[in-house]
């Protein structure tokens, strides 16, 4: 079987790794000279703590498993079993954490309520004011700016696989073939569009208006080395209110009695914070919704992450590096992991998993395959 991915981010670039990995030959298709979009733009976590229960949750446990099995081999990924921890520092907060601990898939997640000094115990660089830490050990991470570089390295090892960059797919032609910008027609038995945050133009056409995916724009940062080892990912309370599994009646009485401070509730935000292998540390994020996005960055989120993390951490944050902005695509339908369509005989889209890109697109790939008989 002769395949052909459009689109070197994260979701691409593991489809690519499944059908070579099934003995399949592959084209890789990039408009870019390297993809610059949301798989690079992001903590390169691999996020299992927050995941709603059932598919999502499941999904997200597959793609914890192959991640561990692709970093096992490819070195460069960067990737580490690391954990992660929350943070709470007062009771309604607790509540919320215990809430979570008694889910029926708390077991699954690995959640564990610690001490204070338990989570220093395993993080000690957290030397902040808090009273105790939801830890989650299935929680791991991975270098998103080099993590494709690294998968296509070891992809062009095989000699059923090509890429090809600089080139913009621009029309399907016929069954399971694409034209590109330079006028050359590249034909498989099958195609999958992987094209992350662009949903105009090509994918407008061939998936119509209608198309269940919209566009989030967040805004991240990166510091200078923090000088020792932050050993786990760390998340703030405001991750309870982001993500669903934290969903309880103990989260209604803390927005009722504790609403987010102005400037986080004004961008949606949360923090997330993830030690980069030079010991650096990616911290984030906002999430704006409504369209025509800013293109400027905004200072206040930054000014509130930076407070946060230094209540942390007890200790003046590193010196920002780089600040940057994102785009990435999540499906309109909250409850689905990705949106998976055939759009023309032996063409499929695949996009739109939102922030569960990095944690999931293993195991969607994987689907994908399954799916099409690879």
């Amino acid at each position: 079987m002769r395949v052909i991915v459009v689109g070197a981010g994260v979701v691409g670039t593991l489809h690519a790794w499944h059908a070579v990995e099934r003995g399949h030959e592959v084209v890789q298709i990039e408009r870019e000279a390297e993809a610059r979009g949301a798989s690079l733009r992001n903590f390169g976590q691999i996020w299992i703590s927050g995941r709603a229960g059932g598919e999502e949750l499941e999904t997200a446990l597959r793609a914890r498993e192959l991640w561990g099995e692709i970093g096992a081999r490819v070195p460069g990924l960067g990737f580490r079993a690391c954990g992660s921890l929350t943070p709470v520092r007062n009771p309604r907060e607790r509540a919320v954490a215990e809430a979570a601990l008694a889910r029926e898939d708390a077991a699954d997640r690995g959640y564990k309520l610690l001490t204070a000094d338990e989570a220093r115990a395993v993080n000690p660089a957290l030397r902040g004011a808090f009273e105790a830490a939801l830890y989650c050990v299935r929680d791991a991470a991975v270098e998103p700016r080099t993590a494709q570089l690294a998968l296509r390295e070891a992809l062009l090892r095989s000699p059923n696989y090509s890429f090809l960059p600089g080139r913009e797919v621009r029309e399907v032609i016929g069954e399971n073939a694409v034209r590109d910008d330079h006028g050359d027609v590249h034909s498989g038995d099958a195609v999958v569009l992987c094209t992350g945050a662009w949903l105009g133009g090509l994918v407008r056409e061939l998936a119509g208006p209608d198309l269940p995916v919209r566009r989030v724009r967040l805004q991240m940062m990166q510091t200078d080395p923090l000088g020792e080892p932050l050993t786990t990912s760390v998340a703030d309370a405001d991750s309870f209110r982001y993500y669903p599994a934290y969903r309880s009646p103990a989260l209604d009485e803390l927005d009722a009695a504790q609403p987010q401070a102005p400037t986080a509730a004004e961008h949606r935000m949360q923090l997330l914070m993830v030690q980069r292998a030079d010991g650096g540390l990616t911290i984030g994020d906002t999430h704006e919704y409504e369209h025509p996005f800013a293109f400027d960055t905004l200072e206040d989120p930054y000014d509130h992450l930076a407070e946060v993390v230094e209540s942390f951490l007890g200790r003046p944050m590193p010196r920002i590096r780089r600040r940057w902005a994102g785009v990435y695509a999540q499906c309109t339908d909250p409850t689905r992991v990705v949106h998976r369509q055939q759009v023309r005989d032996g063409v499929w889209l695949v996009t739109g998993p939102g922030g569960r890109g990095m944690t999931c697109s293993p195991a969607i790939a994987e689907t994908t395959a399954d799916e099409l008989g690879w």
